[in-house]
């Protein structure tokens, strides 16, 4: 009976700006980041250490799906929780297959209009060309994945698979997590993965990348709370700047071929190229040394998100499934602009600029949309007394 009791800790209920700013930081990271040659990217995190805004985007997607729908299962019960769950997955799924019908039909029109027969390849939408059916049909089943369309399937998967995850998370949630590190390391020594279509596996390993959504599970269930000690130890904060500056320096030198040179090759290979696919142990650790130092200098109540400058990364984080779909077509858009233009600094910074500028007004319009949609509230009851006296 023990195991049936809830040993999980709920976060308080009300929003967590904090989530909406990071995940409004990781749309726009994404974005700017699907843009080769782009100088502009330069102002994003993968630049300067392992992780960047991919890991970012999945580590919030279970933190928020943890919950959202845990208070849900345990106020109306597992079946419900779970239809909830599988109802958010059916949303996903038609995100994805509408932002891969519109993808790889402007990439097939942009191809042919301008007999840019390399765009395809680029791209990897070859297929469409030698097998369309077979392609578009394994494209349904999430196997075939142009280029940049790699996100979505793996939340998609991620969500699927999370009712079950989130049962056993609220009673067990230190298990649950160790169980998560298990499969993943299990997952990277055996080499198990998804396959892809037409040949390879999944850019993004589920088995591997599902470590990171459980993390964000397990923070939101209390394990942050309950490691709050750890995290506000001085000894750990030297530690996170220490790993912090070591990520770094190792990234400039795969940046830099001239400063990579300056290290012994068993440790610059150790690090060069970032092993994304299956989640690296240094990268996986990068992140949660950021987790920690967010959770130690940006409390829920920090005074600064309410700030009128974090207002346009707020709301595209809180509209950010309909963002992101936008930003991965724009980007490539952005990329399309670029290679039939100069792709001069200032085209570059313009393309940056504008698709960030749409994809916030399009949050911006969903946002006022949605609030169109409520009723409005009635006006306030007359008291009494004024009530005779009209």
């Amino acid at each position: 009976m023990a195991f049936l009791n809830i040993n999980a800790t709920l976060p308080e209920k009300g929003r967590d700006l904090r989530l909406d700013l990071f995940r409004g930081v990781a749309n726009w990271a994404i974005f700017l980041d699907h843009i080769p040659d782009n100088v502009v990217n330069w102002i994003t995190t993968r630049n300067y250490g392992f992780s960047d805004a991919a890991d970012l985007f999945v580590f919030i997607s279970g933190y928020t799906a943890s919950f959202v729908y845990a208070r849900m299962m345990l106020d109306r019960g597992f079946i419900v929780g779970a239809t909830r769950l599988t109802k958010r997955v059916w949303q996903l799924y038609v995100a994805h297959i509408i932002l891969f019908v519109i993808y790889i039909a402007s990439i097939s029109y942009l191809a042919l209009r301008f007999g840019d027969s390399e765009m395809i390849n680029e791209f990897n939408v070859a297929g469409l060309v030698d097998n369309a059916t077979e392609t578009l049909r394994q494209g349904l089943f999430l196997r075939f994945k142009p280029l940049n369309l790699d996100v979505l399937p793996l939340y998609i998967v991620l969500m699927g698979l999370f009712p079950p995850v989130l049962w056993f998370m609220l009673r067990k949630p230190d298990l649950t997590m160790i169980l998560s590190i298990v499969l993943w390391l299990a997952a990277r020594h055996f080499g198990w993965n998804l396959t892809a279509y037409p040949a390879g596996q999944w850019y993004f390993n589920p088995y591997c990348w599902q470590v990171l959504f459980v993390f964000g599970a397990w923070c939101s269930m209390g394990g942050a709370r309950r490691s709050i000690a750890l995290i506000n130890s001085p000894v750990t904060l030297w530690v996170c700047l220490g790993y912090l500056l070591f990520a770094l320096v190792m990234t400039m030198a795969g940046r830099f071929p001239t400063f990579g040179g300056m290290f012994p090759e068993w440790l610059f290979s150790a690090f060069n190229p970032n092993d994304k696919t299956n989640l690296a142990p240094y990268r996986f650790l990068h992140f949660v040394v950021i987790v920690i130092l967010v959770i130690r200098f940006v409390p829920k109540e920090w005074p600064g998100l309410e700030w009128k400058v974090f207002d346009p990364l707020i709301v595209c984080g809180q509209q950010s499934l309909a963002v992101f779909c936008v930003g991965v077509f724009l980007s490539f858009v952005g990329h399309f602009e670029l290679s039939m233009s100069s792709g001069s600094l200032l085209a570059q910074i313009f393309v940056s600029v504008a698709g960030i500028a749409i994809m916030t007004t399009v949050a911006y319009y969903i946002s006022w949309s949605k609030k169109q949609d409520k009723p409005l509230k009635p006006p306030p009851a007359k008291p009494a007394a004024e009530a005779k006296a009209a």
